[in-house]
């Protein structure tokens, strides 16, 4: 992991990019007050919503009449069909299904642990690895060197260790509105999560592979007195990975901005509406 890549952090107090571990930061781009697109481009939103809406409904009523037709004694699934088939030819439903085996299911610190040492095992295993390097327990000195040792080679957590003390100093800390030790003021929720929202394999032999997370990220202080509200960024995350210890470990990782969707309209929540959702949605356990 380079000092520069780590999930929503920079120099500044807010740059609104993960630019890792207290590293060079990042300037965020803002646009200009008026409209680019002319005041086009929510009527064009308005419109599309209403043929989205539309489009839907027609899908709905279409899939409930196909459900209505199937089943029964048999003659609703062999009309129109000149080979009289029962349906034993149609296509099963794990053409479609989500790819991914059964998730692990032992944890090791509260981390997923026991990947396969497979291509979807090496997914599985970047995707939670990046959940648990995006969370509040990196600003935290000792659950930070816990998630070193239990993810990185011994290697490369032995060269990471003081590179990251270093990096989360009490003046970083404070930035973010923490205090030295990481933790919020008493009244705030400080906020710090990965999101994945895919993988895929970029290369893989015996014993190695090199995995890209595209995810979303939170990070911010929700509180009344913060300055700091909980944002969201789009990052795609790369691990090289080697199979040691009968699991898979991070060897070295790199970050960089997007794949990003254009903004929606959704109404910013208030900040008390932000803390009692990162109180009472948990996270789960990715498999691929």
């Amino acid at each position: 992991m380079s000092l520069g890549d780590e999930h929503g952090y920079g120099d500044t107090a807010r740059t609104g990019a993960d630019d890792g571990y207290g590293g060079s930061g990042q300037t965020r781009t803002r646009l200009p007050d008026s409209d680019p697109y002319g005041g086009a481009r929510r009527g064009g939103r308005s419109s599309s919503r209403s043929l989205i809406t539309v489009v839907g409904v027609v899908v709905l009523l279409i899939a409930a009449i196909a459900f209505a037709n199937r089943g029964g004694d048999g003659s609703a699934s062999t009309a129109g069909n000149e080979s009289g088939s029962t349906g034993a030819d149609k296509p099963q439903t794990s053409t479609t299904a989500a790819s991914g085996t059964k998730p692990v299911e032992t944890k090791a610190g509260g981390i997923p642990s026991g990947f396969a040492d497979t291509e979807q095992g090496a997914q599985s295993a970047a995707a939670n690895y990046s959940v648990a390097l995006g969370s509040t327990s990196m600003f935290q000195k000792d659950s930070r060197h816990a998630l070193l040792d239990a993810l990185y080679t011994a290697d490369a957590a032995a060269r990471l260790q003081a590179p990251m003390d270093q990096a989360y100093s009490a003046d970083f800390l404070g930035k973010l509105g923490l205090d030295a030790d990481g933790k919020a003021p008493a009244g705030s929720t400080f906020v710090s999560r990965v999101v994945p929202v895919g993988t895929t394999v970029q290369s893989y032999s015996a014993g190695s592979a090199k995995v890209a997370v595209w995810y979303m990220g939170l990070i911010g202080m929700s509180g009344d007195k913060s300055t700091d509200p909980v944002t969201s960024t789009w990052k795609t995350w790369t691990f090289d990975l080697q199979w040691s210890g009968g699991d898979w470990k991070i060897s070295t990782d790199s970050q960089k901005d997007g794949p990003a969707p254009v903004p929606g309209d959704n109404q910013a929540a208030s900040s008390d509406e932000i803390s009692k959702a990162i109180e009472e949605y948990g996270g789960f356990t990715y498999a691929r």
